[in-house]
């Protein structure tokens, strides 16, 4: 019996073999962040395991498709066991941007209403297995007379069509969280490269491409002409593929940076612009907070500190948040990312003036007026003076 199970199945072939490999993979890096999350205690970690098992569960239905399961095996009941987890996924994925943009995120109880269409869907499952199988002769039967004439009629339809709203809605509420999180650790951060997150923008971006890649096919499919499994392969391949790069980028970056800090990408300041004329009608009182704010940094030079961030800041200067947040834009005009930095370019200048570059690199220079990487000297330096590092260096 072995014997003949492994000649009709597995079948590995030009398509199964790949989606196998990549799967396996995908479970592996699923279980090193479960493991990361025991050590760490972070939540991110927690949220992407979960993602990825979800992801490689839907490509190993049809890898094992590929390997000829479906077509060997006729009475599984296969259709029964097989349920799209993408209604548990979409807004895991907007907890896990979530996650990482807010400091000492926690999943509250009032989230699970985020979860809700996904548990009717798995309960609506259950009823159609529960009857089908209490009916005369479903274990001669793949499919009983719930699935044929109700899930595939009525259900299968309904939660296609309200998968994709809700994923349309959810890539929306991300990538406003993402962006919103991008603009405002200006706001918060002195040195924001390794804060940028880069890699959840590709995550976001691949999501997105996938799904519109996914509405395409259906339209097509649903329109033009009818594919056929081998056509809906690729969608599957470039999923899987997915899986190792979310994999991979999600457990070697450190996502408890903006840990304790009190950060939360919703409801940080926004910087605006003030005109002239209501920066030359300062308040007294903004008008005394600048001159300390200017007075601390000519003297104690924090800016030198590449941690510095508006909160540590304010408690140096016995300020509120929103008081030195206020002081800064206001009353400088800039956002606090640019304020500190101008100290930092101004700090450097000064020393390549004083030919210190004799004896340091100019990264070494970089570092030691505060900034943290040379991509951020190079990118802050370019913006605040117009010219790069080494250009201005020839200019001396």
């Amino acid at each position: 019996m072995l014997i003949n199970f492994l000649i009709e199945f597995p079948n590995f072939n030009l398509f199964s073999t790949p989606l196998l490999i990549l799967v396996i993979q995908g479970l592996v890096f699923a279980f090193l962040l479960f493991g990361k999350y025991k050590k760490k205690k972070s939540i991110s970690y927690l949220i992407l395991a979960f993602i990825l098992l979800i992801t490689c569960y839907h490509r190993t239905t049809y890898t094992i498709g590929f390997m000829d399961w479906y077509d060997t095996y006729r009475n599984t009941k296969i259709n029964y066991y097989l349920v799209s987890f993408g209604l548990i996924a979409v807004p895991l994925i907007y907890f896990y941007v979530k996650s990482i943009t807010v400091s000492d995120f926690r999943f509250k109880r009032q989230h699970l209403w985020h979860f809700i269409p996904g548990i009717i869907y798995f309960l609506i499952k259950a009823i159609i297995l529960v009857y089908d199988a209490n009916q005369p002769g479903f274990s001669e039967t793949q499919n009983g007379y719930l699935v044929q004439n109700f899930q595939w009629k009525y259900v299968d339809p309904f939660q296609s069509l309200f998968s994709y709203i809700q994923m349309l809605v959810y890539i929306v509420l991300t990538l406003q969280l993402y962006v919103t999180y991008r603009k405002n650790i200006q706001q918060y951060f002195s040195n924001t490269y390794t804060l940028e997150l880069n890699w959840i923008r590709n995550f976001l971006l691949i999501y997105t491409l996938l799904f519109v890649y996914d509405i395409g096919q259906t339209l097509v499919d649903m329109t033009i002409t009818e594919l056929s499994w081998i056509q809906k392969w690729w969608l599957q391949f470039l999923n899987a593929l997915a899986i190792i790069y979310i994999g991979i980028k999600g457990y070697i970056t450190d996502t408890d940076k903006l840990k304790g800090l009190g950060f939360n990408a919703s409801t940080a300041v926004a910087f605006n612009s003030t005109p002239k004329d209501v920066k030359e009608s300062l308040s007294e009182e903004l008008e005394r907070n600048k001159q300390t704010v200017s007075g601390y940094f000519d003297k104690e030079k924090p800016y030198l500190d590449p941690d510095l961030n508006l909160i540590t800041l304010s408690r140096k200067l016995n300020m509120s948040r929103s008081q030195l947040s206020e002081v800064i834009n206001e009353g400088f005009g800039k956002n606090f990312n640019d304020f500190v930095n101008t100290y930092r370019v101004e700090a450097v200048k000064q020393m390549l003036q004083n030919g210190k570059q004799e004896r340091l690199s100019l990264l070494g220079i970089a570092l030691e007026c505060g900034f943290n990487s040379k991509a951020t000297f190079n990118r802050v330096f370019k913006k605040l003076t117009q010219t790069s590092p080494t250009e201005y260096l020839k200019s001396l």
